[in-house]
């Protein structure tokens, strides 16, 4: 008896079906763990966050490392998630050569809002199996930052971090790395509001 089984994705199958014109400008696809994932439309205060990131995080890292703002990260384990941001490392070649891998990553943020269940499990268990040292989530339902570091094996098959850290909107933290910057976060949080779940 034949059984339907998952088609996965290595990252090279991706790359090949990105050149041949498979996915559309706007489809914003993100390959993980193998598996192409449709990722959802961005709400208002998503953006909003986003474009205040972008304004801050430039002006408090110079060129002190590199910012990546919706771009992808290459992961061992067949994924090329693209972040809503990832600050990196500086290279002469500024990754002309391949995308950031784990060893060159300091901090991965996302912004959640409808996205958060995934981001807070999915993605959380991802980051720390492919030993990124610092994930944080911008957790617009319930307006805290959470700051997850130190990644560890809490079994055979599950990946997580030791370290959780909850910051409130009226606060400042300092970027991973860096303990020299401190980024406010009354400046980038949107404006208090309604969000459904």
């Amino acid at each position: 008896m034949n059984v339907p089984t998952l088609k996965r994705f290595t990252i090279e199958e991706y790359h090949r079906l990105t050149e041949l014109g498979f996915f559309q400008e706007d489809d914003h696809i993100e390959l993980i763990r193998g598996q192409l994932i449709h990722m959802a439309a961005k709400g208002k205060a998503h953006e909003t966050c986003n474009r205040k990131l972008l304004r801050e995080l430039p002006r408090l890292l110079g060129d002190r490392a590199t910012l990546q703002n919706q771009s992808p990260i290459t992961l061992p384990n067949d994924g090329e998630p693209e972040p809503d941001f990832a600050i990196v490392q500086n290279r002469p070649d500024d990754y002309l050569s391949g995308h950031p891998r784990p060893e060159d990553i300091l901090l991965v943020i996302e912004i959640s809002d409808s996205s958060l269940t995934y981001d807070q499990e999915t993605k959380l268990k991802m980051y720390a199996e492919d030993k990124i040292q610092n994930y944080w989530i911008f957790n617009l339902l319930d307006r805290v930052l959470e700051m997850y570091s130190e990644p560890y094996r809490k079994s055979d098959s599950e990946f997580g971090y030791r370290v959780k850290r909850i910051a409130l909107p009226n606060e400042r933290v300092k970027l991973p790395q860096f303990s020299d910057l401190e980024l406010e976060l009354s400046i980038v949080f949107p404006l208090q509001q309604n969000f459904e779940r």
